[in-house]
């Protein structure tokens, strides 16, 4: 789709000041406001058009450029910093902004221009040369790698996933969930401590099946003694622990 470039003569107030601006050979960021001005509204007079938008546009410039014209007849404003502020600096930025937009209008147009005079066409090659495909050089591809460089990068290579596996996780087998009847245990300690009265705690544990239940007799032994029911002792540091039983002999 063609892109569509209006660049017709006056497009708006500001395509008319910056020609003005030419015409006159002034510089944009001195602009004498009153001389153009006047050209302006000698313009805009002779101005025929029966669209009000546009010549709104044109009406609002012309007032804008009046309100310019009676600040500069006025001792100049002075700013925060104490510098002398230019009522016509806004208006310079508007057309120095808009003169950027038209050039680049300008390129847009030449490029579409350009663009009219390129043809092209579709591909069209052989079924012959679009199957061809090329052949695999291997030599090219190796280079100057040795099988025995080869080789070493083929065992760095091994070596770094072997680094990857962790060497104690590895070797554990399937974990399988060991249940355990808590109540069954407890109902067993408490039998056996009835029909013990004294023993050792060493013997107690070598009686159990598995880990965990080592684990859930120590936790049941633990909660006898701390409710009173058993007492333990170790004369030394290194000797068996022996549990005694503090309920009368029933």
């Amino acid at each position: 789709m063609a892109i569509p470039v209006k660049l017709e003569v006056f497009e708006g107030p500001l395509d008319l000041l910056l020609h003005l601006i030419d015409k006159n050979k002034v510089d944009i960021y001195d602009i004498p406001i009153v001389e153009i001005t006047a050209q302006y509204l000698d313009y805009i007079k002779q101005m025929e058009t029966e669209d009000m938008n546009v010549m709104s546009e044109f009406l609002l410039m012309a007032a804008t450029l009046i309100d310019i014209k009676c600040k500069m007849l006025l001792p100049k404003e002075v700013n925060e910093e104490g510098e002398e502020e230019d009522p016509r600096a806004e208006l310079v930025q508007k057309l120095l902004e808009y003169k950027m937009y038209k050039y680049m209008s300008y390129e847009l147009r030449d490029k579409q221009m350009d663009a009219g005079r390129n043809l092209f066409r579709d591909q069209q090659l052989p079924p012959e040369v679009e199957a061809y495909k090329r052949p695999i050089d291997y030599e090219e591809l190796i280079g100057d790698q040795t099988l025995a460089k080869l080789n070493e990068i083929f065992k760095s290579l091994i070596r770094r996933q072997e680094d990857k596996v962790d060497p104690i996780r590895s070797k554990y087998g399937n974990i399988e969930k060991d249940e355990i009847d808590l109540e069954a245990k407890t109902s067993y300690v408490d039998d056996y401590v009835r029909s013990h009265r004294t023993f050792s705690f060493r013997k107690l544990l070598e009686k159990q099946g598995s880990k965990m239940e080592i684990i859930v007799t120590f936790l049941v032994i633990l909660e006898m003694m701390k409710v009173g029911r058993i007492t333990i002792v170790q004369e030394n540091i290194f000797d068996d622990i022996m549990i005694t039983s503090n309920e009368a002999k029933g």
